[in-house]
């Protein structure tokens, strides 16, 4: 039931649970300004208020809503009491802070230009690598946030455990991401399918699909060892959805997904790229080879129009379910 459940809650809600998530989400960074943990200045405070909102806040907030919906599901409810409605909340906008962290530390490892249709944290005038710092505030705010609202819950150790699990599996699917493209060793004979699968396995659906719903299962009471096979569908939905990110980072609108790709520039293991070295001839591969991974305008051109010539420009949708049913079996 869970799994259907939240194939159809993930990224829903209705206009009363959005206020509700909208309105918690003011109690919490309140709560963090008033952290009496540390003795903060005026300017600290105005920076961290700020930092808060321009990267927590501009997201579409389906990881955490997700909470909501899931927790609906697994209640057989529609409504939840306020105390049920708060706790999921806070353990959405939890998830919400983690991606705010995540997207802080790798809008600098990428040296991208936007992020949700304004410049990234790191590039707003005076921020600078002061946003390092700020994505491990970030970081510190969800074990606050826990310690604060579930500590003392027979559910806080596995909380803690999974947010930390998740965070380790994310980022070493990163390092990967990352060793993969290094500077000085590209080698595009390296990228293949499984590659593929691997980083964006563990660098977003984790985090993105998986997350969520443990977080409902563990407000519900449910102990996350007997639901193996909700976490493996769950999973494989984040990869897919990783696959459809990075078709729009090559071909979406800016205006419409909120931040320039740069996947052909930073040479990424993307989807299209290990599509079009199965696909290319020789000549092809050449023009791929001696143009990905570079800034010029006129290179990216090159491997976008090699895209369109391997028809890979269509929706990734109907290659998907036979690649990936492949690599499953």
């Amino acid at each position: 039931m869970a799994t259907a459940g939240v194939a159809v809650a993930n990224g829903s809600g209705g206009a009363d649970t959005r206020a509700a998530f909208k309105e918690i989400y003011s109690t919490l960074k309140e709560e963090m300004l008033e952290d009496p943990a540390f003795e903060f200045t005026d300017e600290s405070l105005q920076w961290i208020d700020r930092m808060v909102d321009y990267n927590v806040l501009g997201g579409k907030c389906n990881r955490g809503l997700s909470v909501i919906d899931s927790y609906k599901i697994l209640k057989g409810v529609d409504v939840l009491s306020k105390e049920e409605t708060f706790l999921a909340c806070t353990l959405g906008w939890c998830i919400e802070w983690l991606q705010a962290y995540f997207l802080v530390l790798d809008d600098i490892m990428d040296n991208s230009q936007t992020r949700r249709g304004q410049p990234c944290w790191f590039r707003v005038p005076q921020v600078g690598l002061i946003a390092v710092n700020d994505g491990i505030i970030l970081r510190n705010h969800i074990s606050r946030i826990l310690q604060r609202h579930f500590k003392g819950k027979p559910y806080y150790v596995d909380l803690i455990d999974l947010f930390n699990e998740v965070e380790f599996k994310t980022a070493s699917g990163q390092l990967l991401d990352l060793i993969t493209t290094h500077e000085g060793e590209k080698d595009l004979s390296k990228y293949n399918l499984t590659i593929h699968r691997r980083i964006v396995q563990y660098k977003t659906a984790y985090y993105s699909f998986y997350l969520p719903v443990a977080c409902a299962l563990l407000l519900a009471g449910e102990n996350l060892d007997n639901f193996g096979d909700v976490k493996n569908i769950l999973v494989e939905m984040g990869t897919y959805f990783q696959v459809q990110d990075d078709y729009l980072d090559c071909f979406g609108d800016p205006e419409f997904i909120g931040k320039i790709g740069t996947d052909i520039e930073d040479y990424k293991c993307s989807w299209l790229v290990v599509q079009a070295l199965e696909r290319t001839d020789e000549d092809q591969k050449k023009i791929l080879f001696e143009n990905y991974g570079k800034s010029d305008p006129a290179c990216v051109a090159k491997v976008k129009d090699l895209y369109k010539e391997l028809n890979l420009v269509v929706c990734p949708d109907r290659y998907v379910l036979i690649i990936y049913s492949e690599v499953s079996m």
